[in-house]
């Protein structure tokens, strides 16, 4: 989560209220068409790095029409992680599906014509440090005032209230304070924390639940609402039963690497080619069919292993059957043998091994679009599919302002006024 000074702080803005009008989706892809779930629905992404973002992303990937908000300097994304010939990878990703336009909100007319969109809109997504929209004069109760039924998404490294409300957030606090890292990572080893933006993710996730729930609710009410998300509280919800168990027993769940508290064998194991599978025996049949196809039915037949605990109890003698048995059989032969004994077995895949992955193609979780840049470009697909209103990618990240025109002019702002604006420092 940015603050005002290290994100597009200054000025992320959004684009004009008019502008959204019309067919939502309008722009570099013929709109995602009357038939899409969320067709209509008209958002504002003023956020950054990343939550906020993906958000307002999983939104536009079902039809809402996204205008991405950034300062005339460049949204943060833009200069994070791989690049090609200067073109951010990250922003092709988390700028999917969203129109693209400056605006400097800490500017008076950069707040004017926010203030102008904003009326017309149903949801702004801000991730700017708490205050920080208030100082500009873009507080909820300003914002509420200008359109009651505007859902307002927040979303701060640790919310809007609290001791540490006003500290910069980012998803690597949140997954050291949730818990998260403490109990990740080898039993001798470090608190281990995630190589990419678990946190952000989830919270993205949850934001765009969140705004879904509020639009629900103003469906009853007429009213919009104000949701206050933190970065710590969705990856908290996902850690299971830790805090209760605590709370209830004293216990505090340990590192222990790739297994698990709950049951064994569950690991990932190293084959004769040099390629790790995981298995997971979580069902007490599957456990069973996984011994006796390593050719260990005698454990199987012992009393602790009639149930999670006591297989978990004795991991290090189940590890040593599974992993040995593994060991001595190359990747496909192994994942052949687990399928026809029908116990659950997936490989250890790379990013390239993805690409080709019969699954996800069958899935159509991976989708390659003809983007104007970069050419073939590989992007994640929307995370579900719907029957009968599917969503779909439509465009991938588009150059800084590169939609200013369209939804500037919308608003009546013309030619010479927009290039006033620049000159301004505005848009």
């Amino acid at each position: 989560m940015p603050d005002e000074e290290n994100g597009p702080a200054d000025g992320s803005t959004s684009s004009p209220a008019d502008g959204l009008e019309g067919d939502p989706g309008n722009g570099p892809g013929n709109g995602p068409g009357g038939d899409a779930p969320l067709a209509g629905l008209r958002v504002l992404d003023a956020a950054t790095l990343f939550a906020g973002p993906l958000a307002a992303s999983l939104l536009g990937d079902f039809g809402a029409d996204v205008v991405k908000i950034e300062h005339p300097r460049g949204d943060p994304a833009r200069g994070n992680g791989a690049q090609v010939d200067g073109v951010s990878l990250w922003w092709k990703t988390v700028a999917r599906n969203k129109r693209a336009v400056t605006l400097n909100l800490a500017a008076d007319q950069g707040r004017e014509l926010f203030l102008r969109l904003a009326r017309e809109a149903d949801v702004v997504v801000e991730n700017f440090r708490p205050g920080t929209f208030e100082r500009w004069g873009l507080d909820p109760a300003t914002l509420a005032a200008a359109n009651p039924r505007l859902v307002l998404l927040r979303v701060t490294g640790f919310g809007q209230v609290g001791p540490m409300r006003e500290r910069a957030g980012f998803g690597t606090l949140a997954e050291a304070m949730s818990g998260f890292a403490y109990s990740t990572g080898q039993p001798d080893g470090p608190p281990t924390l995630p190589p990419f933006g678990l946190a952000d993710g989830i919270a993205g996730i949850a934001g765009a639940f969140a705004v879904l729930a509020a639009l629900r609710a103003r469906e009853r009410t007429g009213r919009g609402q104000v949701i206050d998300l933190s970065l710590l509280e969705p990856i908290l919800a996902v850690l299971g039963p830790q805090l209760t168990v605590f709370q209830q027993l004293g216990l505090v769940q340990e590192r222990v690497g790739n297994r698990s508290v709950n049951n064994a064998p569950r690991n990932t194991y190293r084959c004769r080619d040099g390629r790790w599978v995981a298995v997971s025996t979580s069902a007490q049949n599957i456990a069973e069919r996984v011994l006796h196809l390593v050719g260990r039915p005698d454990l199987a037949a012992r009393p602790w292993f009639a149930d999670g605990h006591g297989r978990a109890a004795h991991v290090e003698e189940l590890d040593a059957a599974v992993g040995a048995w593994i060991a001595e059989r190359d990747g496909p032969e192994v994942i052949a043998a687990f399928e026809r004994a029908r116990a659950a077995v997936a490989p250890v895949q790379h990013a390239g091994d993805l690409l080709a992955d019969p699954q996800l193609r069958a899935l159509g979780a991976i989708v390659h679009l003809d983007d104007p840049e970069l050419g073939d470009l590989a992007l994640q697909g929307p995370l579900a599919r719907l029957s009968e209103t599917p969503g779909r990618l439509r465009w991938a990240g588009r150059p800084s302002g590169a939609d200013n025109a369209e939804v500037y002019g919308a608003l009546g702002v013309g030619a010479e006024r927009l290039a006033e604006l620049r000159r301004l420092g505005v848009v």
